[in-house]
């Protein structure tokens, strides 16, 4: 008997992988959370339902909300990551020998534990004396905190769910008074190509440019997700991700990746014209 995991990115379009073995499933406070042994792309981690991460094509993401905002301000120490309980951009992070501190809030524990126990390629780096863990609504946790983060990740699920609220104007205003001056806010903005995933990814660019001086939208191809084309936002109160670059002080650093390089930095934020026009509309 052949064993198949679906995923519906549209009530007409669904994305489906041949699964080897169902390693784990369990129904925390929060979320559905399973792992997934597949042919094609290893092991995967879903969250109701939803890919989060697949051992083929996470190194994508990863390096696209770590390199960025690195390679932007080559001098941060201090990070807060919301959400990322697999520990693939807190791996990412480990790699700067200048950043000092990472404090990483995950509001669901299982979904940690289960990338402990299943996914060592991104979670083989939370145990870093620089990282420390938070089980709680991270929300909550940026609340009344003031020029503390010279970069703050959102590396949240879909806004549904556990994740609905880091979506929100209040959350972005919160986050913008925690970072220092030169300080970076980057998150994962959705897809625009389905009608629903862009919906989502207006409203928070939206929202997010009526906060913070410098706002700008970059993408990625990354093939598990809806559609395949990713966006990022990234959004800061001084520097520009792609006029504040400094190419060769990050390519100095000799750090190896799979997919980001300063080019691609650069052409990352050149935008079909689809998506700018739905930006600058602010409508679909």
């Amino acid at each position: 008997m052949e064993l198949w995991y679906t995923e519906e990115h549209t009530e007409n379009v669904r994305l489906s992988m041949k699964v080897k073995q169902h390693l784990y499933s369990k129904t925390s406070p929060f979320q559905q959370i399973d792992v997934l042994d597949t042919y094609d792309f290893g092991r995967v981690l879903t969250i109701d339902g939803l890919v989060m991460v697949t051992q083929k094509d996470e190194f994508i993401y990863h390096d696209m909300i770590v390199h960025v905002p690195m390679a932007t301000n080559p001098n941060i120490k201090s990070v807060l990551v919301i959400g990322a309980g697999d520990g693939g951009t807190v791996r990412e992070l480990t790699r700067y020998k200048n950043i000092e501190k990472i404090h990483m809030v995950e509001i669901d524990e299982v979904v940690v534990e289960a990338s402990r126990e299943f996914l060592d390629f991104t979670a083989n780096k939370l145990d870093d004396k620089r990282v420390e863990l938070y089980f709680e609504d991270g929300i909550k946790f940026v609340e009344g905190k003031e020029n503390e983060y010279d970069l703050i990740i959102v590396d949240s699920t879909d806004p549904i769910g556990p994740g609905e609220g880091l979506f929100t104007t209040e959350f972005y205003k919160n986050c913008y008074k925690a970072l220092t001056e030169e300080g970076i806010l980057v998150n994962q903005n959705e897809s625009p190509y389905y009608e629903e995933d862009a919906k989502e990814m207006i409203r928070a660019s939206k929202k997010i440019k009526n906060i913070f001086p410098i706002a700008e939208v970059y993408q990625a191809h990354i093939p598990t997700y809806p559609s395949g084309h990713w966006l990022f936002g990234f959004a800061s109160k001084k520097l520009h991700p792609v006029k504040d670059l400094d190419s060769k002080k990050w390519n100095d650093l000799g750090l190896k990746t799979k997919y980001y390089n300063t080019d691609l930095h650069v052409g990352s934020f050149a935008l079909p014209n689809y998506v700018k026009e739905m930006i600058e509309a602010e409508t679909i």
